[in-house]
């Protein structure tokens, strides 16, 4: 009796482990197949997007003249021109037919043309430019043709670690495509008189100047700018883009008007640091430091000394954070600014001006 009670008691062990063993082959292939899944779909999520944002990246040809300065035996000066054909990226913006690329692009040059998605080539005439911002807005005749807007994200709305895809024409192959991830938000590196940069580790090389940033959803996140090189002049995989809202601000500025008004409340603001708020007494980081006459600020009545909440729902901790709310503007726009006086706020609407004397 007591060997029948062990033999199926160790049949019941036995059952139970093949029980076990098939459970948890069975939890590896599902976690397998889900992990085969997801990578499935997010490599189709990525490719999707391209096809979403591939017609409306076009190439952008050019032709320069530069002189090379050469003397002669008897130490006679010659300026001894030369053609220097270049090359770089652009987005068709809209179906009238303009085009945001790189202003470094088309520098200089003396004949342009843009190549299309379907290889159409086309003219193209400068509307304008930000030399500031690196940026520069092209038209071509859109008649009979079926052009392709891209669509513009939110770039306040981008994560540092999200993925991102660049598209251009690095080395004259057009329609080349990398895939990064935002390395860092507003980044500065002294390449132009204002940055707000979006650090990636995208590839992008000589041609993706201009060419789109755009996230898995097939939107445009920044306009593609400058990488950074070593002393060799090697890409060492850090690249920076133009954050997409400030591009449309420039862009449709030099649309409406053939160049860039920079925005401006007129008003000048001070950072504290944690030592200054508590000897000043001051509840925000930033205060306004000076207000300018004859502007929309004087005539509300801001005075110095008032803390800086908020601008358009946007904390402020940081000059950083004004400039990015305001440049994302355009002249005449109207913001909401939220004023600490003391114990009291108040909610002020103020209309953007131009900056005086700073155009491009």
């Amino acid at each position: 009796m007591s060997r029948n009670r062990w033999l199926i008691c160790f049949m019941g062990i036995m059952f139970l482990l093949a029980l076990l063993s098939s459970g948890l082959l069975l939890s590896k292939i599902w976690k397998d197949s889900n992990r085969g899944n997801s990578a499935h779909q997010f490599s189709t999520a990525i490719a999707d997007a391209v096809a979403d944002v591939m017609p409306s990246v076009v190439v952008i040809r050019t032709e320069k003249i530069n002189y090379r300065i050469q003397r002669d035996f008897f130490g006679v000066t010659y300026r001894i021109p030369e053609q220097l054909a270049g090359q770089g990226s652009g987005v068709v913006v809209d179906d009238l037919g303009h085009i945001v690329t790189s202003w470094h692009v088309i520098e200089g040059a003396r004949t342009g043309e843009v190549v299309l998605d379907d290889g159409t080539k086309l003219p193209v005439a400068l509307v304008g430019y930000c030399e500031a911002t690196d940026l520069a807005v092209l038209r071509i005749q859109s008649e009979g043709l079926l052009l392709r807007p891209a669509q513009f994200g939110d770039s306040d709305q981008v994560r540092v670690g999200e993925v991102v895809i660049a598209i251009g024409s690095p080395f004259s192959l057009q329609s080349s495509v990398t895939v990064g991830h935002v390395s860092q938000k507003g980044r500065q590196v002294q390449m132009l008189p204002y940055e707000d940069f979006i650090q990636t580790d995208a590839a992008i090389n000589e041609g993706n100047s201009g060419g789109p940033l755009i996230n898995v959803e097939g939107h445009v996140i920044g306009i593609n700018t400058a990488k950074k090189t070593d002393d060799q002049e090697r890409g060492i995989g850090i690249a920076f883009a133009v954050p997409v809202n400030l591009v449309q601000a420039v862009v449709n500025s030099i649309i409406e008007t053939g160049k860039h008004n920079w925005p401006w409340l007129g008003i000048s603001f001070s950072a504290l640091n944690v030592q200054m708020q508590e000897e000043l007494k001051a509840g925000t980081p930033v205060i306004i430091g000076q207000v300018w006459n004859q502007t929309s600020a004087s005539r509300a009545g801001l005075q110095p000394g008032w803390g800086v909440v908020e601008i358009d729902d946007v904390s402020i901790n940081s000059l950083r954070d004004i400039e990015r709310v305001v440049y994302s503007k355009r002249v005449g726009d109207r913001v909401t600014l939220v004023l600490q006086m003391g114990q009291q706020q108040q909610r002020v609407e103020l209309e953007l001006e131009a900056f005086p004397g700073m155009v491009n």
